[in-house]
């Protein structure tokens, strides 16, 4: 899909303002609501807008240990990587599973737990007994310096 100067500006807003109403919209960006709405449609259609969500603060829940995980696994099969991708996929406390190049470890994970305990059930629990898993490296975040989920619509062309 070829984007113009509207629908990345419906991109960049909707990101910041998943919620914002549609005539708001075609407002600030100089269309009508109509039009507006079938680009609003069109960029979904495209797979360009896959969702909208709230942000939810996780120590505001008393989740207030993010752990970095690093996995390494034994074989680097489609199968092994299948099966360690759908184990975690069930972990609640995962909020992110990358499978990474350029370290000792294969996946790195994001996880979100209330403390030290809850993270180790979590590792003894179940990071450990997925089949596969040789290796696990935990680093403990101690803040958050910069966190944006806005993917940079102006760098696209």
């Amino acid at each position: 899909m070829e984007l113009d100067r509207f629908d990345r500006q419906i991109l960049e807003i909707l990101q910041r303002e998943g919620r914002l109403p549609n005539q708001e919209l075609a407002e600030r960006i100089g269309l009508s609501p109509s039009p507006c709405l079938r680009r609003v449609r069109a960029l979904e259609e495209a797979g360009l807008i896959s969702g909208y969500r709230a942000t939810v603060d996780a120590r505001n829940l008393g989740l207030t240990l993010t752990a970095l995980v690093h996995i390494s696994m034994d074989v680097h099969t489609p199968e092994r990587f299948a099966t360690f991708e759908a184990a975690v996929g069930l972990l609640p406390e995962v909020l992110e599973c990358l499978l990474i190049t350029g370290q000792e470890a294969d996946y790195q994970l994001k996880v979100a737990v209330r403390d030290m305990d809850h993270y180790q059930a979590l590792l003894l629990g179940h990071l450990t007994r997925i089949p596969g898993v040789t290796g696990v490296h935990s680093s403990f975040v101690l803040r958050s310096v910069l966190k944006s989920a806005i993917v940079p619509v102006g760098l696209t062309g």
